[in-house]
């Protein structure tokens, strides 16, 4: 028995084409009453046009959200997975994935203000994001139906969307005529870029590809230095300014810009099972990864210290796959935000040409103690005859075995 149609649908809205025809599809197929959310994540696009698209197409006024969602964004998802210092595969700092829940929780929440009883996505068959974003709706609504267009419709062939949305008077700009060169997903935290030129892993990405940094052969000559605050392991400020977090992203994805920070290659395993070519840009991010690690390395416990870096690899996939709202990814970051607790303090970083280097740390939690590692004479707290003890019990499982297998050889 078929499922009943839906009432009313919540259509996760970019103002695209694709989405364009989606929201018509939805109308058509369903006869369902549509509402519109567009979430300004600070991709860098004008959303006006996303409101009069929605108009044009039919929709009521009180049936369009565009929601800013930079600073939750930033403060809510970014920063709690940058505690972490998370990265997916040893490289990918997740600029698309930790984008998705907060889509999947804001359109959640405006079903229910709505009164819907349905939600779509516009992610195609063969991505992450429509497991993250449906991962994200079960998790928060149970029992909302999800509509997927791309694993449900008939078209098959891109001249067949063309031809729905002239029949629908779906305005199409021109380079939507012709095959896009390249996909892009773009954030405050990042920019993606997959598809077509990209395809090969084994060609140069052209440079037109990149969009939010210059080339590091392009970068000044002459270095920028910066001085970040952090407090429990959040940035809150740059050179002594005060900033909010979506501001502070904000002015560390231009410095990174600037000096051509931030660039990614690489080819990643997809969650459904399939390797993909990205090229990434996430020049603030980058600087923010590097400065963390510079701020925790004087203010954590070696044991701490190690201890997240095991757990990290666990969380990055939690987050890559789309589980943020798992009970299992909340138990590792209650973890991770009680190691921060002393994370406090300012990190110096040097950019030039693409790298980034930390030249200075400081902090009042500082657990470094110079009189310690001195090769002066420094305070006697330290015996260096103690060591000798240290060694012989921890070479004394090393000296049963090389007995035992010397007696063999």
């Amino acid at each position: 028995m078929s499922k009943p149609a839906p009432k009313k649908v919540v259509l996760a809205y970019s103002g695209g084409l694709d989405t364009s025809i989606i929201l018509k599809w939805l109308q058509e197929e369903y006869g369902a009453e549509v509402v519109t959310f567009t979430a300004d994540l600070g991709q860098g696009e004008e959303l006006a046009p996303a409101k009069e698209k929605a108009l044009k197409l039919g929709i009521k006024p009180e049936n369009i959200f565009i929601d800013d969602l930079r600073e939750e964004f930033v403060r809510d998802f970014v920063f709690p997975m940058f505690r972490a210092n998370t990265v997916y595969e040893g490289q990918y700092l997740l600029g698309t994935s930790i984008a998705r829940p907060l889509i999947s929780k804001r359109q959640i929440e405006i079903a229910r203000m709505v009164g819907a009883d349905a939600v779509c996505h516009g992610a195609t068959g063969k991505g992450n994001d429509q497991v993250r974003f449906e991962l994200g709706y079960y998790a928060l609504e149970p029992d909302i139906r999800v509509i997927a267009p791309w694993r449900e419709w008939d078209f098959k062939s891109r001249e067949a969307l063309l031809d729905f949305a002239e029949k629908h008077q779906i305005p199409i700009s021109k380079d939507k005529r012709g095959e896009a060169p390249f996909s892009v997903d773009a954030n405050l935290l990042h920019s993606s870029s997959e598809g077509k030129v990209l395809e090969d892993p084994a060609v140069e990405a052209p440079e037109f590809v990149h969009q939010r940094t210059i080339s590091p052969e392009a970068a000044p000559d002459t270095p920028t230095v910066i001085t970040i605050a952090y407090e429990k392991g959040d940035p809150v400020a740059i050179d002594g300014e005060a900033l909010s977090p979506a501001a502070l992203l904000t002015k560390l994805n231009q410095l990174g810009h600037d000096n051509g920070v931030g660039r990614l290659d690489m080819v990643e395993n997809r969650f459904i099972g399939m390797k993909s070519r990205g090229v990434y840009e996430t020049p603030g991010g980058t600087i923010l990864l590097a400065a963390h690690r510079g701020m925790e390395s004087i203010t954590l416990d070696r044991g701490a210290m190690h201890l997240k870096d095991e757990l990290m690899p666990k969380y990055a996939s939690l987050i890559y796959n789309g589980f943020w709202f798992s009970p299992e990814r909340e138990m590792l970051q209650a973890a991770i935000d009680h190691s921060q607790q002393k994370v406090s303090g300012t990190v110096r970083v040097k950019l030039y040409k693409g790298n980034i280097t930390i030249i200075g740390r400081e902090s009042p939690n500082s657990l470094y103690d110079q009189d310690l590692v001195t090769f002066e004479e420094g305070v006697q707290a330290y015996d260096h005859k103690d060591a000798e003890g240290f060694i012989k019990l921890n070479a004394l499982r090393l000296r049963v075995l090389a007995k035992r297998d010397g007696q063999k050889g």
